[in-house]
C-alpha cells in the first residue's frame, strides 16, 4: 500500500517590503529571541484570528497556550492628513500619493507616516506575560506586516489616515500632482504600451536578517545531528554558527 504524501503548507512570509519593515522593526524593539521566534511560529501556524484594523487601532484574537484566545489591542500614533501633505510639498514630493495609488510605496511618504519608534504603537494583551511585546502581540503585528505588504495603503489606515484624505488635502495645489501620469478611462491603448521607455526604480535593499533567529531551534538541531555533529557538541556548534553569521553580516 503506497503511503500518500501530505502537501506541504505554503510558506508565509511578513516585512517583505519597506513600508512593513518599519513598522515590525518598531514593535520588535525590546523583544527578545524567545518572543520573537515564538511569535513567528504563531504567525506561520495562524494562530491570529479576527484581525481588525482600523484608523490609529488594531484588534485580534490568538490562539495561545491556554484554552481561551487572548485579545490584543495595538494602538498608533495619529497622522495628520495636511501635515503630511505640507510636508511632501516641501521636499517635493506630492507625487508620491500617485505612486501609492498604483501600488507602490514612495520612500518619501512612508519617512512621514511610518512610526520610528517604540512609543509610537502601544500594545496591549490578556495574557499573563509581562514582557514589553508577549508573543501574541508581537504575531498580531506580523500578520499587520504581511498585509501593508499586500496592500501598502493599509499602513495609512494604521497610522490612522487614509489614501482619500491624503488626496483631499493635496486638491488644492495647483500642478503638484501630475494627473496626466494617472491612466485615462478614454485611452484604449497607450503610446507606449510595452513599456520599452519606463524607467524602472532600483530594487529595493536585502534587509540583514539575524539567521539563528530566522531558523526553528529544533529544526537547526536536528539538521545538525543529521550532519554528524554529536549532541553533547549541539551548543559549541550554534556558537560557531552565531560566529560565522554575525561574520557575514558585518562584510555585508
Amino acid at each position: 500500500m503506497t503511503g500518500r504524501r501530505r502537501k506541504a503548507a505554503p510558506i508565509r512570509g511578513y516585512g517583505i517590503t519597506g513600508w512593513s519593515r518599519a513598522f515590525v522593526s518598531v514593535v520588535e524593539v525590546g523583544a527578545d529571541h524567545r518572543h520573537i521566534t515564538g511569535a513567528r511560529r504563531y504567525f506561520r501556524d495562524r494562530h491570529v484570528d479576527d484581525l481588525s484594523i482600523g484608523e490609529g487601532s488594531i484588534t485580534s484574537s490568538v490562539r495561545g497556550s491556554q484554552l481561551d484566545p487572548f485579545d490584543v489591542i495595538l494602538r498608533t500614533r495619529s497622522v495628520d492628513a495636511d501635515t503630511v501633505v505640507g510636508l511632501l510639498r516641501t521636499t517635493g514630493d506630492v507625487d508620491d500619493l500617485l505612486a501609492l495609488a498604483r501600488g507602490e510605496q514612495p520612500a518619501g511618504l512612508g519617512n512621514l507616516i511610518a512610526p520610528t519608534e517604540s512609543a509610537d504603537v502601544e500594545s496591549s494583551c490578556t495574557c499573563p506575560d509581562e514582557a514589553p511585546r508577549c508573543i501574541h502581540v508581537l504575531a498580531t503585528a506580523f500578520e499587520v506586516a504581511a498585509e501593508i505588504d499586500r496592500r501598502p495603503t493599509t499602513l495609512l489606515q494604521v497610522m490612522g489616515t487614509d489614501l482619500p484624505s491624503l488626496l483631499a488635502a493635496a486638491g488644492g495645489d495647483s500642478g503638484s500632482i501630475d494627473t496626466a501620469a494617472a491612466p485615462q478611462s478614454g485611452d484604449v491603448l497607450p503610446e507606449d504600451f510595452y513599456g520599452d521607455t519606463v524607467v524602472l526604480p532600483p530594487p529595493p535593499p536585502f534587509p540583514a536578517v539575524d539567521a539563528l533567529t530566522e531558523l526553528e531551534p529544533a529544526a537547526l538541531r536536528t539538521a545538525l545531528r543529521v550532519s554528524g555533529v554529536p549532541a553533547t557538541q549541539l551548543a559549541e556548534a550554534f556558537d560557531d554558527l552565531a560566529t560565522f553569521y554575525a561574520e557575514l553580516k558585518r562584510r555585508t
